[in-house]
């Protein structure tokens, strides 16, 4: 089954290119360092790395104190860490720099996968989330690559589909030493499309052991007052084609009511920041972009973020943060930052990414969920009006995440005992 799937994979990987073509139109990006992709490199890397694999932002930014923490511990140990997406890409540059070595993500190809694994022959594979790759696990199971796949969470959709093929997932999943799951939820959602039981450990999700430096909180209370001049800034994260309408339609209606209402746009994507400025300004409304370097004024309606890696600053500059990607079906994106730094939390009814964290922040008392603009409308106001509602919704969210924390002293245990196991063999 695995020999068809490589076929079928080679077969597409025409339309593939032309799909990278076609989303470099609008970032550029996708047309560089192609080569990666199918594993050609024009220089030499370290081998016996330990390798991290993050698709895109959302996982890279949750994988970096877990490497952070690898990085101190064993100083003389080479790591790599892959991303699939030149913004995931770029996030690993700016944070990590020079002391992990990087590059896309290839193919699953056995061709690319077996150029891959020679140049950096890792001894130890780090996968987060949901990636299944059946020539890529394959290959750390044929070579005794122990491979791990961490804060591992798998979709309904997922378990319905993977049974389907039996014949390729169960040899595939059978290869990965051990699956860290986020939930009990999804620990049975693994076992049930292959992993044994003894894979298998709910250890929680490192998503709540994210970082926020106490120069970044600053920052962003000194944005409030200087470029924002002390507004009410109503901040939507992460947002995608079809929310940004929704957004500007709310902001409208709350105006006359909330005159120092500022909104603060931060598109998920930057190959759509000018398609929103755009869409703003046929909105009638004014519009101060991040790069500009300019300040609100009274005038002022929107502040569109179109930069990069500044939002844990930018939900410090807010008052009320809603969270993108839930207005319309992608699923929704991590709302715990939010939490974390210490602004009322707002979400959609799409949040079947963090379906088990929205549940449990509604339970908590944590966000307010927001099923259309009515709704969205009436909680801006609330929390507006209501100062002690605010102030409530911000300590139940660090209260929550921080009882939730210590999933990377959990992990941090289980791939250091493997670190040294590789290091007493080759001494």
């Amino acid at each position: 089954m695995r020999t068809f799937y490589s076929v079928v994979f080679y077969l597409i990987i025409p339309f593939v290119l032309l799909r990278l073509l076609w989303r470099s139109i609008k970032a550029p990006d996708y047309r560089q360092r192609w080569r990666e992709r199918f594993a050609c490199y024009d220089k030499n890397f370290p081998q016996g790395v330990i390798w991290f694999h993050a698709v895109s932002v959302g996982e890279a930014e949750a994988l970096f104190p877990l490497v952070r923490r690898l990085l101190q511990q064993f100083p003389q140990a080479k790591f790599l860490i892959t991303t699939t997406t030149p913004t995931g890409s770029a996030r690993v540059r700016a944070v990590l720099g020079q002391t992990v070595e990087h590059v896309y993500l290839p193919y699953d190809t056995p061709s690319a996968v077996s150029r891959f694994m020679l140049c950096f022959k890792p001894v130890l594979v780090v996968i987060m989330e949901t990636e299944i790759w059946p020539n890529l696990f394959t290959y750390c199971g044929d070579n005794n690559i122990p491979l791990y796949v961490i804060n591992a969470r798998l979709s309904e959709k997922s378990v319905r589909g993977y049974p389907k093929i039996p014949s390729l997932i169960h040899p595939v999943i059978a290869n990965v030493k051990c699956v860290a799951a986020q939930t009990q939820e999804d620990a049975e959602r693994f076992i049930a499309i292959g992993a044994k039981p003894g894979q298998v450990r709910t250890v929680g999700n490192i998503k709540f052991d994210l970082e926020i430096p106490e120069d970044i909180v600053k920052e962003g209370k000194r944005l409030k007052t200087s470029v924002f001049n002390g507004r009410f800034v109503w901040l939507v994260a992460s947002t995608h084609k079809g929310e940004e309408q929704i957004f500007l339609d709310v902001y409208k209606e709350i105006k006359p009511n909330i005159p120092e209402l500022l909104l603060l746009i931060v598109p998920r994507h930057p190959e759509r920041f000018a398609e929103v400025g755009t869409l703003c300004k046929q909105n009638v409304l004014a519009v101060v972009t991040r790069t500009s370097k300019q300040s609100c004024n009274l005038d002022t309606d929107v502040y569109l973020a179109d930069t990069m890696g500044e939002l844990k600053m930018l939900y410090a500059a807010a008052d009320v943060a809603f969270i993108g990607g839930s207005m319309v079906p992608v699923g929704g994106h991590n709302l715990l930052e939010a939490a974390a730094i210490g602004v009322p939390v707002l979400f959609g009814p799409y949040m079947a990414n963090f379906k088990e964290i929205a549940n449990k922040v509604l339970a908590n008392k944590v966000a307010v969920q927001c099923h259309d603009k009515t709704a969205i409308v009436k909680a801006i106001q609330s929390l507006y009006s209501d100062v002690d509602y605010r102030n409530l919704l911000v300590e139940n969210g660090k209260l929550f995440v921080q009882a939730n924390r210590g999933v990377i002293e959990k992990l941090c245990g289980m791939l250091a005992g493997e670190i040294r196991a590789d290091e007493h063999r080759r001494s």
